[in-house]
């Protein structure tokens, strides 16, 4: 408990002293690098900056990021990840991207909102899976704004939060928000 706290100093430290390039660079690097907590980043933003700035820049962010490493996988996939696979292996990883290819726009979106999905994992499997990058950046756009709320009001460690029946009750809304608006979208977009 040290450890987080003495880190949390450090990173309010740099983003005081840097500004926000600092919070939004650790927003982006958390989309490629898997360890990296996007729920402290974001409360440490909104911390350091306000909660409606931080919630934006942090979002704004993680949707740039997202799009980097998906399209990095998507260019990747054919010409050096699939090459390098075995023949048996090749056809199930195939297999599961043609699988995660047809994942409804809702769907893909409530996954995105999950405030404990990674991020990392969707974008390899969008990427790979050669997911139409409208259908991926639409479901980007309207379910991270869910998870990057989340983490900026709640702030929280998860057992905290899951036992705060104010954030409970506010992942159940803005899930159901967000499934709402998915469909809304792809009624008026025609994305699937």
């Amino acid at each position: 408990m040290e450890i987080i706290t003495k880190i949390a100093e450090i990173s309010t430290y740099f983003l005081v002293n840097l500004g926000p390039v600092f919070g939004f660079i650790l927003i982006v690097l958390e989309s490629f690098i898997p360890p990296l907590p996007l729920g402290i980043f974001v409360a440490l933003n909104c911390n350091a900056f306000g909660l409606f700035i931080g919630i934006v820049m942090s979002w704004v962010a993680t949707i740039i990021g997202c799009i980097f490493s998906y399209t990095l996988f998507n260019k990747l996939s054919n010409k050096i990840i699939y090459k390098h696979l075995k023949e048996k292996n090749k056809i199930r990883v195939q297999r599961g991207a043609m699988k995660f290819t047809k994942i409804s726009l809702s769907s893909l979106v409530l996954l995105i909102a999950l405030p404990f999905t990674p991020a990392f994992l969707i974008n390899i499997m969008a990427g790979v899976s050669n997911l139409p990058k409208r259908k991926f950046i639409t479901a980007l756009l309207i379910g991270k704004i869910s998870t990057i709320s989340f983490w900026g009001i709640i702030g929280k460690s998860f057992i905290e939060s899951m036992t705060d029946i104010k954030a409970i009750i506010f992942i159940v809304v803005a899930l159901l928000f967000a499934y709402i608006l998915s469909k809304i979208v792809n009624k008026k977009m025609h994305i699937e």
